[in-house]
């Protein structure tokens, strides 16, 4: 090898380190906004605060079609995005056809457990553990003994909300009445707030005084029906109190900001393929108590989530995973 092969390799190969150092991650924000006040804007806060403490950035794009998917991976892949934190399950084939194409891009989706790529890591939730705890609330708080569930898209994901809100509530009050709808087929579910509104008045008529919404954007509508009829709501995903204070119940919340933000923070370095599940055990799923639902979280209704928490933690609760064991086993 000449002098010159020598300098020219070693210049390659600092070319290259300097390039990963430098490389941005990426956030590909799914349909429904990066302001949903849910799912979407939790990543959001993630990415943020990874920016505001580190003062690096990051390259992002958000989704306004289902057509858009593969595109708009591919172009955040070529733009030199590394890590990129792909959200949400419809997400999934579109990885799998893209990620293989770039193996030096690390790619991490949320919502996903079931994909087998080597530079692919895949965050999960157990949204299931922190809907039972929800239920319980409701129950404790319902004055006519009939609660309310609306989903979103109606997909295996959602009804595993749907699943363990039922069981917390039955848990409570086996004699309890819960009412479930899902908004739609499509992911046009995500971000419909109108027809939200609308099949929350229609649960009120049937006697519903606590509605949980498990629906994105289409939960705002949810929440703010729910204000006007003057029961109690239930968020998701990011903490909602404060949308509606004094007449939202707790939130659900499902820490996708801390996976966003540790994916980032942990870079192409750090990055780890495989599965991770984010359970009550790692305060990856969780219920929201701050100043603006305090008054109406009693010290019986924390005492009792608490136990229940404890106990799902060390197994002696076990909450029914619709995604893996199909039918609710209470409705």
């Amino acid at each position: 090898m000449t002098l010159m092969q020598k300098f020219l390799g070693a210049g390659a190969a600092l070319a290259l380190s300097t390039t990963a150092a430098l490389a941005e991650p990426g956030l590909i924000i799914d349909l429904g906004g990066k302001f949903d006040k849910s799912f979407n804007e939790a990543a959001y806060g993630g990415a943020v605060r990874w920016m505001e403490e580190t003062g690096g950035t990051y390259i992002e794009t958000e989704l306004q079609s289902e057509a858009q998917r593969e595109q708009n991976m591919r172009k955040m892949a070529e733009r030199g995005a590394n890590p990129i934190v792909v959200l949400g399950f419809a997400n999934a084939s579109t990885i799998e056809k893209v990620a293989p194409d770039y193996p030096d891009t690390k790619f991490a989706i949320i919502d996903v457990n079931w994909l087998d790529i080597p530079n692919v890591r895949q965050i999960a939730f157990s949204e299931h553990e922190g809907s039972y705890l929800v239920g319980m609330m409701a129950a404790m708080a319902s004055e006519s003994g009939t609660v309310s569930f609306v989903g979103g898209m109606d997909i295996p994901l959602i009804s595993r909300f749907a699943c363990g809100y039922v069981q917390g509530v039955k848990a409570v009050n086996p004699d309890a009445t819960v009412i479930q709808n899902m908004t739609g087929t499509t992911p046009a579910a995500w971000n419909d707030p109108v027809k939200g509104g609308e099949i929350t008045r229609t649960q009120i008529s049937q006697g519903s005084d606590v509605v949980y919404a498990a629906a994105g954007g289409t939960g705002v509508g949810v929440l703010q029906a729910a204000a006007d009829a003057g029961i109690l709501s239930i968020g998701v995903d990011s903490n909602q109190n404060y949308m509606h204070p004094g007449q939202v119940l707790t939130s659900m919340t499902k820490h996708v900001d801390n996976a966003t933000y540790e994916t980032f923070k942990n870079g192409v370095e750090g990055f780890e393929a495989g599965v991770v599940i984010m359970d009550l055990s790692t305060d990856g799923i969780g219920y929201a108590v701050d100043e603006h639902n305090a008054s109406l979280v009693s010290d019986e209704m924390t005492a009792a989530v608490e136990e229940a928490k404890a106990k799902i933690i060390a197994g002696e609760i076990v909450v029914h995973n619709y995604t893996t064991d199909d039918n609710c086993p209470v409705e």
